[in-house]
């Protein structure tokens, strides 16, 4: 309960804690991308429709977005390190689940619980690190190499998985989760210290459900009319999911200790961050989804060479570690933040090209640029949200800007995944007389056409030529559409965010 007056630099036991942090959030990130190369594999062996394969690869990101707000309260009233723990063990016991899932409906709903114990180790992560770093510049530091483990990880999840499914079935990308898991849960053990609210506030359940609610009815609207178009159904939902946010909004106004503080989105660096987070977000993983699915069954990669293909994005995204202190000190965060927006959309917009182009050169450069700018945006728009907040309010910040970014990952994929889809069902020109199965396959999606087309032999050789041009057309069309969103998602960085070359004051809840 005591005030402290003074910032104490960390020493080795914070660095190593650091490390445990970050491989934490590696393996989540790792998580949410990993899955992408195995969506053929899943595809062939599951059966899984095109609705099926949306499902099990946002349920994640869903399921985080809708309880990582509670979850970031919960680690501040009963310890960081506690809940840290306790999602560790959770998440290796369900990944065993998700491996060994017989059918689609198994694997959603171990996807989700992944999700569910996720939602619990991500805000942990963040307000752990925001209590043990007090110095303002081994801060940085230290959230720029947290910064670049979730970026690096999710650009190297691809990689992971391509070697997993090289030598094993499917089921190996979810595996790999569990000794990772046990060496942050034993180290975990040793090394971090816990640390709570010191006010101990009880959690408002009815805020807790409003938050679900108002996220949960939004997304299945989103996928409901891609695939059926504006419905009762789909109205319902909306009209649900709104008056669900509009509620708690309203709620968190008048509690006294609300589930969001509303108040934090008065601070200009604080709404600002947040809100060009989760447009970047939401245009660069949503393309991305998607983007192995193209080399694997347009390029014709195995999964280990798209990941190699993919690595540039993963190098790039870790420059940041050395550039991000220089480019805030000769920039400002806010223009900083916006212009590391305007390279990831010049990368889009070049991937857009790269897609129709033959060789892998452009597609390297327009995916390390990409990386680039994706990771440098991430370390400085996640320093800007917790370095906004007093110290005892770490949990709840950073809650809000993991909710930007989970909410970006699962909107992106349910928004620019549907609009991919619609988009390639139109591109798509099949010729009369297919037996109706093949037909309703290649309509689908490129991945249920090709798992029909294997079993064919080369009878299907042309309709898979036609299926895999639509498919690089919905793809380039999909690319400048998240291209022009991350410019606007510049624009907002650049308005709000602050943009003074010095560092930001510091509130530690002293004067």
């Amino acid at each position: 309960m005591t005030t402290i007056t003074t910032r104490t630099r960390a020493g080795r036991r914070e660095w190593l804690s650091l490390i445990v942090l970050t491989l934490a959030v590696v393996l989540l990130a790792v998580d949410g991308t990993v899955l992408v190369l195995a969506i053929p594999a899943m595809t062939a062996d599951l059966m899984l429709t095109s609705t099926e394969v949306l499902w099990t690869g946002d349920i994640y990101s869903f399921m985080i977005a809708g309880l990582l707000v509670t979850m970031g309260n919960l680690a501040d009233r009963i310890g960081r390190k506690k809940l840290l723990l306790i999602g560790s063990v959770g998440f290796g016991l369900t990944s065993v689940v998700a491996a060994f899932a017989p059918n689609a409906e198994m694997l959603i709903l171990a996807r989700a619980l992944l999700g569910l114990f996720g939602a619990t180790i991500m805000p942990s992560t963040l307000s752990i690190l925001r209590n043990i770093f007090e110095d303002p510049k081994q801060r940085a530091s230290a959230i720029a190499v947290w910064a670049a483990g979730a970026t690096g990880g999710a650009a190297v999840g691809p990689l992971v998985g391509g070697a997993l499914l090289a030598n094993f079935w499917w089921g190996s990308v979810f595996l790999i989760n569990v000794p990772v898991m046990l060496l942050v849960v034993v180290c975990g053990i040793t090394l971090l210290p816990e640390s709570k609210h010191p006010a101990g506030k009880r959690i408002d359940v009815a805020s807790a459900v409003l938050s679900v609610l108002a996220i949960v009815p939004i997304v299945y609207a989103i996928k409901h009319i891609a695939g059926h178009g504006f419905d009762v159904s789909a109205a319902v939902s909306t009209v649900l999911g709104l008056g669900a946010g509009a509620l708690f909004v309203r709620r968190q106004r008048r509690l006294e200790h609300p589930l969001v503080d509303i108040s934090l989105f008065r601070v200009p660096a604080f709404a600002g961050a947040v809100a060009a987070e989760t447009i970047a977000v939401f245009a660069f993983i949503g393309l991305l989804f998607f983007f192995s699915q193209y080399l694997q069954l347009v390029r014709g990669l195995g999964p280990l060479q798209a990941g190699l293909v993919e690595l540039p994005a993963t190098i790039a995204s870790m420059l940041v570690i050395a550039i991000a202190s220089t480019v805030l000190t000769y920039l400002g965060r806010g223009r900083a933040i916006a212009i590391s927006m305007i390279v990831s959309a010049s990368g889009l917009a070049l991937l857009a090209v790269a897609e129709a182009a033959p060789g892998y050169w452009l597609l390297c450069l327009a995916l390390s640029i990409c990386g680039l700018g994706a990771g440098l945006s991430m370390t400085l728009s996640t320093d800007a949200v917790v370095g906004a907040v007093p110290k005892e309010r770490a949990g709840a910040a950073s809650s809000v800007s993991e909710t930007a970014y989970e909410l970006g990952v699962a909107l992106g994929i349910a928004v620019l995944g549907s609009l991919q889809n619609a988009l390639y069902r139109a591109h798509l020109d099949l010729p009369g007389g297919l037996p109706e199965d093949v037909r309703a396959a290649f309509n689908d999606s490129l991945a249920t056409g090709a798992a029909i087309a294997e079993q064919a032999g080369g009878k299907l050789a042309a309709i898979m030529e036609s299926a895999r041009h639509a498919f690089t057309g919905s793809m380039q069309v999909t690319s400048l559409i998240a291209a022009a969103l991350l410019l606007v998602a510049s624009g907002v960085a650049w308005r709000l965010i602050p943009s003074t070359r010095e560092k930001e004051p510091q509130h530690d809840g002293h004067h």
